[in-house]
């Protein structure tokens, strides 16, 4: 979708940026991105769930591991992923540079990479574009580090927002890049449940001081309304990575779980990476719908996650968003299939507020001319009521487009 975007100053206090060229991208546009902050920050970090994961994620969970980060490097054009020893040696490699030009200690930093996978990383290009990066350093580079990260992306995806935290004004800012390969199920490191599931690359900056355990959750919590609720083509990448520093140079007492304003934080957090999510799709390689499903009354929420699940990743589903056609079959086909347990009688379906499905029966007959029509926006809300329970879910989607299949046919080549 077309997107126009104004690319409003942002600053964070004690935080600086740069984004540089150093030849990875044949189009040669910036390929090197570096977000830096003046102290350790609190840190917590989500990582995908692909089996396969890139070599700046296995660094990545290392670094992550003590909760503290000061620097997060990233490269565009290469995933370095699938690449051996050797791109282990590069994301480690990466760090190292970061910590010598910026004297701080290479496992406050954390590598990301986006891009084709299974290519080796040219290191000599990346050592340049590194040096060139900590150099380049400055206040107000926040928009030229996200064009430092993007790969596909047709437009910048930003977002930030201005609270007060015991006394004193904080920001919450972020930047994302991801387009393709898109259906993140990131868990926030260390975690025993890795192995459960082009890129989503995201981090979330803020001045305020906050404890370690209330960093945790507000990703935690904030991951599943946003980022782990997109849906783009129903491939989980092998570099998603999510971030949230806080390094606390606004002077508020550290905000822990359990203080008075530790819901407003997590609430400005998880709107900013809401916003940041719903751009993600908008910017889906090909895209030209975004589609809201809301599964309501299942049975648990596991199982009204798998009917909307079943739903944004139905090839067939999302051929008919792109197409205009509110034909319900394939809807009601892709949640019989989803694991769900519900009564196929006793379901309603609502195109925004029409009904297209009551008590298990099509209905759309009756209005095909207005359904037709509300299918035409480019934004659409679907209500799936399973009356079986008290539990909902929400997922948005991208319509599957001609320009879809055309990008992804030759993206190697």
């Amino acid at each position: 979708m077309k997107v126009p975007v104004h690319r409003t100053r942002i600053r964070v206090p004690g935080f600086r940026f740069a984004g540089v060229r150093c030849g990875l991208k044949e189009s040669g546009k910036r390929d090197v991105a570096l977000i830096a902050s003046d102290v350790p920050a609190t840190a917590a970090a989500a990582f995908t769930t692909n089996r396969v994961k890139a070599a700046p994620v296995r660094v990545g969970i290392e670094h992550a591991a003590n909760g503290r980060l000061q620097a997060i490097v990233v490269n565009s054009g290469n995933a370095n992923a699938y690449t051996g020893k050797q791109g282990l040696r590069v994301a480690r490699e990466m760090c190292v540079l970061v910590g010598r030009e910026l004297g701080i200690d290479p496992k406050l930093v954390l590598p990301s990479s986006t891009g084709r996978i299974a290519v080796q990383v040219p290191l000599e290009r990346v050592r340049r574009g590194v040096a060139d990066a900590c150099r380049a350093l400055s206040r107000d580079a926040f928009h030229t580090a996200l064009d430092g990260m993007m790969s596909t992306d047709a437009f910048p995806k930003f977002a930030a927002e201005t609270l007060i935290i015991g006394g004193c004004e904080v920001i919450v800012a972020g930047m994302a890049k991801g387009a393709g390969m898109i259906a993140p199920q990131m868990v926030v490191a260390p975690s025993a449940k890795l192995e459960r599931h082009a890129t989503l690359l995201s981090y979330i900056l803020t001045d305020a001081a906050v404890s370690l355990p209330a960093v945790k959750k507000t990703l935690k919590v904030a991951l599943e309304q946003s980022f782990n609720t997109i849906v783009v083509d129903g491939d989980t990448s092998t570099n998603d990575t999510t971030v949230l520093m806080a390094n606390g140079v606004a002077g508020n007492r550290a905000l822990t779980v359990s203080s008075n304003q530790f819901a407003t934080f997590c609430g400005a957090a998880t709107r900013v990476m809401t916003a940041l999510a719903r751009m993600v799709v908008k910017d889906g390689e090909g895209a030209t719908k975004v589609v809201d499903i809301h599964v309501r009354r299942a049975r648990s929420v596991r199982e009204a996650e798998r009917v909307a699940d079943a739903i944004a990743r139905s090839p067939l589903c999302k051929a008919a968003f792109f197409g205009g056609d509110p034909y319900a079959g394939r809807l009601v086909c892709a949640m019989g299939y989803s694991g769900a347990r519900f009564d196929p009688q006793k379901i309603d379906i609502y195109l925004e507020d029409l009904p297209v499905v009551r008590r298990g029966v099509e209905v759309v007959d009756g209005n095909a001319k207005l359904a037709s029509s509300l299918m035409q926006r480019a934004e659409i809300a679907l209500t799936i009521d399973l009356r079986a329970g008290n539990a909902v879910a929400h997922r948005v989607c991208s319509d599957l487009t001609v320009d879809y299949v055309r990008f992804n046919s030759d993206y190697r080549t």
